[in-house]
């Protein structure tokens, strides 16, 4: 039976700086700054050996104090414009969506769920089904 793998937050100040050169190699390839892992490991000069020794330990922690995660249930008129009115709304709440699922509209309703990341202090979750349900064309909104 293998052992549960632990994890620690560490300063990044105290840790050896290969260890943040992974990180920031990791960060060359998603962003596509880098063609592959030899052009990442040149990039931030450490080998290749010590990158696949490490990038899939290493990861960055980001710290989302005030934001809240949601999916959002929704049912919507199957009218040009209306899922699109939800997003700016959501975009003007300033949520990070992070899935959109909208199914085939069934008798002129579509089901949409939405899962969405809130980054702004003090907006509570009534505040956001209300703005969201008061949009033309939302005939129910739910969290779920």
């Amino acid at each position: 039976m293998s052992e549960k793998p632990r994890f620690l937050i560490v300063s990044a100040d105290v840790l050896p700086s290969v260890f943040l050169k992974v990180i920031e190699a990791k960060r060359l390839l998603s962003t596509a700054k880098a063609k592959n892992s030899s052009d990442a490991c040149r990039m931030v000069e450490i080998s290749r050996s010590a990158y696949y020794k490490y990038k899939d330990c290493v990861h960055v922690y980001e710290e989302k104090g005030g934001s809240q995660l949601s999916t959002l249930y929704m049912r919507l008129s199957d009218e040009p414009g209306v899922l699109s009115k939800v997003l700016q709304t959501l975009y003007e709440m300033d949520a990070n969506i992070l899935t959109v699922n909208q199914n085939i509209p069934v008798d002129t309703v579509a089901v949409v769920t939405i899962s969405v990341q809130f980054n702004r202090d003090g907006l509570e979750p009534d505040e956001i089904l209300k703005t969201l349900s008061s949009i033309y064309g939302v005939v129910s909104v739910k969290r779920i």
